[in-house]
């Protein structure tokens, strides 16, 4: 499962470029994502797989610029959303292997004070919230993002410090009332307070804990954690889409550039920018040991139920568990930042898939009819 030395194929959206099929092309996964583009809602797609036996082909379909018709850009870089989360994680993971954090600690050791709840939030409070629960989602933090309650466009240029986003945060009501149980609720809210946590642990910003801890190491070129003021995505990448609306809120039938924000209203949940390959990358590194223990993996892999995700989905520690319908059982993750909708996995056997659309907010179950098929292929 090494990363070094993977054969490469380029697929373009038409084929390959001299006109003949390579050996690795699957004709069936090219037609069904172009199907995917065809109706014009999502603009642009892009693919990259990484078979069983190292092989990586690279597939695209549509346009990667509507205004210029330009093509979308083979293995291009895409917002990666709350996959994100998987690196987050493991950070988390890391240093709990060095002794630095225990996954039963509450927050109130590493930020004491600082996890208070106030007004309809008032329930929150880090003296009864472990490092555990934040990562899988069973913390009670909220699972709404109160600092864009009219989506993106307002705050686009706007620049969040992780505190910020945490305190606003902390304003919400829990998932779970006085007296409950707790319940499970996906929190971006949760993980910003993990990257908090980890810089504290680790002594340095967490862009660079990602960085010297996970990117580094194990040599991903095209995946980045955006600093602050950042609001580009590295050449080359399609353009991303959202759905134009009036002034009523409902959908125009056009769509909106988003490609250029500021992502820091994400942040440790949902900042981060890489190419499809680059993903895959990172989860066969991730499988094959080099980012974690054995002992370690399998814990960050041992899940609870997720109420809303897709049937046979659980999650675990920053990775979800999805039962695909050719009986397969693969782990990944996905997400939606405004203009990009990226899902990505790797089965045992090793074939990693991440695929990206370019308009979150349409053809989600599409995407996910045609991502089980991309990894079930047996080519």
């Amino acid at each position: 499962m090494a990363v070094a030395g993977l054969a490469v194929t380029n697929v373009a959206s038409a084929g390959a470029a001299d006109g003949r099929s390579r050996p690795a092309h699957d004709k069936a996964l090219q037609a069904d994502l172009e199907a995917l583009v065809a109706d014009g809602s999502l603009p642009g797609a892009l693919m990259s797989v990484r078979n069983r036996d190292g092989r990586v082909t690279n597939y695209t379909a549509g346009v990667g610029d509507l205004r210029t018709r330009s093509k979308v850009p083979t293995d291009g870089y895409v917002r990666i959303a709350s996959s994100t989360k998987m690196f987050t994680a493991v950070a988390i993971l890391q240093l709990a292997d060095e002794g630095k954090l225990a996954l039963d600690d509450t927050v109130e050791k590493f930020l004491p004070g600082v996890v208070r709840g106030t007004g309809a939030g008032a329930a929150v409070d880090g003296r009864t919230i472990t490092v555990r629960q934040l990562l899988n989602h069973t913390s009670g933090m909220t699972t709404e993002m109160p600092l864009m309650p009219r989506g993106i466009l307002p705050i686009k240029d706007r620049y969040f410090d992780a505190r910020e986003l945490l305190d606003a945060a902390l304003t919400q009501a829990p998932t779970y009332g006085p007296g409950q149980d707790r319940a499970w609720g996906y929190s971006n809210a949760g993980y910003v307070l993990l990257g908090l946590v980890a810089q504290k642990v680790a002594g340095r910003p967490f862009a660079e804990v990602v960085t010297e801890r996970i990117i580094n190491p194990i040599g991903l070129k095209e995946t980045y954690y955006p600093g602050p003021g950042d609001r580009d995505i590295r050449s080359p990448h399609p353009q991303g889409y959202l759905p134009a609306r009036d002034d009523a809120g409902k959908p125009t039938g056009d769509l909106v550039d988003i490609t250029r924000f500021d992502p820091s209203i994400a942040g440790a949940a949902g900042q981060m920018i890489a190419t499809p390959s680059d993903v895959n990358k990172f989860l066969v590194a991730l499988q094959g040991g080099r980012l974690l223990k054995p002992n370690r993996l399998a814990e960050m892999r041992q899940t609870v139920s997720a109420p809303g995700f897709p049937e046979g989905w659980r999650y675990g520690l920053g990775t979800i568990e999805m039962k695909l319908s050719c009986g397969i059982t693969a782990y990944g993750h996905g997400g939606d930042a405004d203009g990009f909708q990226t899902r990505t996995a790797i089965t045992p056997e090793g074939r990693a898939v991440t695929v990206a659309v370019t308009n979150d907010e349409v053809g989600r179950g599409e995407v996910l009819t045609f991502f089980d098929k991309a990894l079930c292929a047996k080519e």
